[in-house]
Order: C-alpha cells, then sequence, then structure tokens
C-alpha cells in the first residue's frame, strides 16, 4: 500500500499544483458556484470521458488525463464549498486556499487508505469506464441530494460522494500514469 499512497500523492501534487497556479491567475472565482455547478462542471469532464471511450476518437486536444485532473480539482472545489459559508469572502488568501485543499485532501486520502485495507485495492483490477461511469453515478446521488434540500434518510451525504469522485479519478489517474510508465519501459 505504501505504493499507493506514494502514487496518491504524485497524483494530487500535480492537481494541486495546477489548482494554486490557476488561483494565483483567477483568484478565487470558483467562490460564486453553487453546488449545482460544481456537480455539472464535473459532469461535462466525466461526459466528455465517456464519449470519448465509446466513440475512440476525440476531437479536441485535451486528453483524458486532464479531464481526469479537473474532476479532482472540481471535486475539492466541492468540499471546499460544503465547508465555507455564504458569510465567508468570496476571494480567500493562497494560504487558506492551500489549506483548505490540503486539508480536504488528507481526509479524502485517509478515506482512501481505510476503502483499501477493506476492499484489498480493487480499484487496480477496474477499468477506466467503471470509473467514468461511477464518477457520473455519484453525481447523478448529489443531484438528487440537491433536489431533497441536501437531506438523506439513510444514505451518504454530498460530501461523500464528491470524497469518492476525487479518489475514483485519482485512481484512474494512477492506473494511466502505471500504464505510460509500463509503454515507456517496453519501448526502451
Amino acid at each position: 500500500m505504501s505504493a499507493t499512497i506514494s502514487q496518491y500523492n504524485e497524483v494530487i501534487g500535480a492537481c494541486r499544483d495546477l489548482f494554486l497556479k490557476k488561483t494565483s491567475d483567477y483568484g478565487t472565482a470558483w467562490r460564486v458556484l453553487r453546488n449545482i455547478s460544481i456537480v455539472d462542471q464535473i459532469f461535462i469532464k466525466a461526459l466528455r470521458i465517456r464519449t470519448i471511450q465509446e466513440k475512440r476518437q476525440q476531437r479536441i486536444q485535451d486528453n483524458i488525463a486532464d479531464e481526469f485532473t479537473g474532476i479532482i480539482n472540481y471535486a475539492v472545489i466541492g468540499l471546499m464549498q460544503l465547508e465555507l459559508g455564504p458569510a465567508d469572502p468570496e476571494e480567500l488568501g493562497m494560504e487558506r486556499v492551500a489549506s483548505l485543499y490540503d486539508g480536504h485532501v488528507s481526509t479524502t486520502r485517509t478515506l482512501m487508505e481505510n476503502k483499501n485495507h477493506d476492499y484489498g485495492e480493487a480499484w487496480r483490477s477496474m477499468s477506466q469506464e467503471s470509473f467514468t461511469d461511477l464518477i457520473l453515478m455519484k453525481l447523478m446521488r448529489i443531484r438528487q441530494i440537491i433536489a431533497n434540500d441536501g437531506r438523506t434518510m439513510v444514505s451518504e451525504g454530498i460530501d461523500a460522494n464528491y470524497a469518492d469522485i476525487l479518489n475514483y479519478a485519482v485512481f484512474a489517474l494512477i492506473l494511466m500514469n502505471e500504464k505510460q510508465a509500463a509503454s515507456a519501459a517496453a519501448s526502451n
């Protein structure tokens, strides 16, 4: 599992770096997004991945890895927005953003470690298509929870669904990185 944690941290490190650079460029413009808008942004990315998987071709250069990276960062935005309230300022300083990002990723990484312990890293045998479908399913669940005014009777809340989305996207990127490394090694 130490390899998984290292790979997880590598993927998250790249996502965090991009997120903070975009924060430097745009500030925290994402603070205006409501939950449904965050869900829709993730949906657009996940649906694009699914469409490329099904059609086996793409016309826009952004690759699937970039879309999974975007899904990770929007899931973190979702978690941050759930923590921050309307009374919090729209513009947050870089230190606060980094601290929020790191806190939510840390909690989500712990969730991944606990699930990996119980499920024996089953995700390593899953297809990229399954991760995409699971992300889309989690988005549908969040939409229903939002339609229910945030209430659930027996199910996990919006935060748990964002955490699962984040982890599925990280798993997809880990497997893509492993495949790319294996291809590079085979060609040498």
